[in-house]
């Protein structure tokens, strides 16, 4: 029997449930239709996913978009390409998008799913560790552009989240890690987030390191329900990130810049936000907003999933210029979530001559 959390978003009064579960991938197909009583949908799938998982998903091939892998697909033209096989597959507003794959597929398929008829159905089926802690949930809908990540898309929740761990057993080392470097943010924010209950994240993950990468799938369940609950407590109370839901982007400015200044080519996002998280507590540390034991401790478990820092040859004063292009920026201003003590954050102004020598 799959566990079920329900997520409530205080603000509309919405509500959908995540399912994770370890059950046949072969049943899928047949439980999402009759959970949502489909008739017509269109299926995003991942080029990888599709190769791996195409025949046992069992769906056909007039029902499926196959999505190429990439942040670099996750634009314009691929969305247009979305949207036509939507009209000629003739779906409304009964209809769905289902979205097979990582934060990729997840983020352009949502925001077809937005638009669409101003808005369909959205099913979220993530495939990759990161999109099973994040992106899968919370409603974060988006595309690209060529001035930075995420700068078009929209707030709208899906109807629904099946995970299923099966789906990674043959996630790559990678991708994997990938997705690691989103859980440990988590152990850095846990304080901040406002949940019911304190899972300890931070000393889990410390303890067991060893076993979560190593794909226990017992240990690799239990942080992807934490990580679940804590994205939840926050979105729950801050659907549009008007406040609270900013923590959530601790690292992510400077790894986005990252992303961004090599063309998507490098980095994976989990990686870059890993060199984010790095860069703000070296930041924190010399302006003395923490103190040496606490970032020592903070690197200490950076490196325990091999997160280790590195000097890049990127101009740092092009990094800056790409984080002032930031949608999470005001005025020019560089907003950052800045850490306080043990998974405690807070939102704060980068000062930009500190900035500039803190790699």
């Amino acid at each position: 029997m799959p566990n079920k959390i329900d997520v409530e978003i205080e603000e509309k009064h919405k509500s959908y449930p995540i399912y994770m579960d370890t059950e046949p991938i072969e049943d899928l197909k047949e439980r999402i239709i009759k959970d949502f009583d489909l008739k017509n949908y269109l299926v995003v799938i991942s080029e990888k996913v599709y190769k791996l998982y195409g025949k046992i998903l069992g769906f056909d091939s007039n029902e499926i978009f196959i999505l190429k892998d990439g942040e670099i697909q996750k634009n314009f033209k691929n969305y247009q390409k979305i949207i036509q096989c939507c009209e000629k597959k003739g779906l409304n507003r009964k209809s769905a998008l289902i979205a097979i794959g990582g934060g990729v597929v997840g983020d352009i398929t949502g925001f077809a799913a937005s638009t669409y008829m101003r808005g369909i159905k959205f099913i979220q089926v993530p495939t990759t560790l990161l999109a099973c802690v994040d992106s899968s949930v919370g409603g974060k809908v988006a595309i690209d552009t060529d001035y930075g990540k995420n700068l078009v898309g929209a707030f709208y929740q899906p109807h629904a989240v099946y995970i299923n761990l099966q789906f990674l057993n043959t996630l790559d080392e990678i991708q994997y890690k990938s997705g690691l470097a989103e859980v440990v943010k988590y152990a850095f924010i846990e304080k901040s987030c406002g949940a019911r209950f304190d899972f300890g994240l931070f000393d889990f993950l410390s303890v067991h390191s060893s076993k979560i990468l190593d794909k226990d799938l017992r240990f690799v369940e239990k942080v992807i329900k934490v990580c679940i609950e804590l994205k939840i407590a926050v979105v729950s109370k801050d659907e549009k990130e008007a406040g609270l839901r900013k923590i959530l982007n601790f690292g992510h400015t400077y790894g986005h810049a990252l992303e961004k200044i090599s063309n998507y080519k490098t980095f994976t996002h989990g990686e870059a936000v890993a060199y984010g998280m790095h860069y703000i507590f070296n930041y924190a540390h010399k302006l003395k907003m923490i103190d040496a034991n606490y970032k020592e401790m903070a690197v200490t478990l950076l490196h325990k999933f091999g997160f280790y820092n590195k000097t890049f040859k990127y101009p740092t004063d092009k990094i800056i210029n790409i984080m002032k292009n930031d949608k999470k920026a005001e005025d020019n201003v560089i907003k950052v979530i800045l850490p306080m003590m043990k998974g405690y954050v807070k939102e704060g102004d980068l000062d930009i001559q500190a900035a500039l020598n803190c790699d």
